[in-house]
């Protein structure tokens, strides 16, 4: 499975909000800082705002800012506000496809392959689940650096 870089952008948008701190952050200036289309980077906030992890405040002082805080936001939250919810797997059952299928007696239960597929996905699942944004900022507070670069990039 390979996730569109709308995940890693969404991801380091949620930790830029929180590092900078205050009011809310015009897309334009969101996208500057990293060197990004400002319309590129508008679908994924919107894709965020939809899925209640970021607010919108209109007009010129407007922009975007945290809903919640970051320990509130899982990784499994931001790839399904950006990806979708949708099965990585999908079993188009062809094990009753051609000669095999024709010679197989029908089938009785779920496919195997499916199923060990599906539990691979939980797992999966559960583990963008059990990392927040707050495990990674935290990971990020270890390097000072990294915040004051971030910080100057939005003054």
């Amino acid at each position: 499975m390979r996730m569109t870089k709308g995940v890693e952008w969404a991801l380091h948008t949620l930790l830029n909000l929180d590092m900078i701190g205050g009011g809310p952050v015009g897309s334009g200036q969101l996208a500057e800082a990293h060197g990004l289309p400002a319309p590129y980077l508008i679908k994924q906030l919107q894709q965020l705002s939809r899925a209640g992890l970021l607010t919108s405040v209109p007009g010129p002082r407007g922009g975007f800012s945290l809903a919640r805080p970051l320990s509130d936001i899982t990784l499994l939250d931001v790839v399904e506000a950006i990806e979708g919810d949708a099965r990585l797997f999908h079993c188009t059952e062809i094990r009753c496809c051609g000669k095999i299928g024709e010679f197989s007696p029908p089938p009785d239960g779920p496919c195997p392959v499916t199923s060990a597929m599906r539990r691979a996905e939980q797992a999966f699942h559960q583990a963008l689940a059990a990392q927040t944004l707050a495990d990674i900022r935290a990971e990020l507070d270890h390097s000072p650096m990294v915040g004051r670069v971030i910080r100057s990039a939005f003054t």
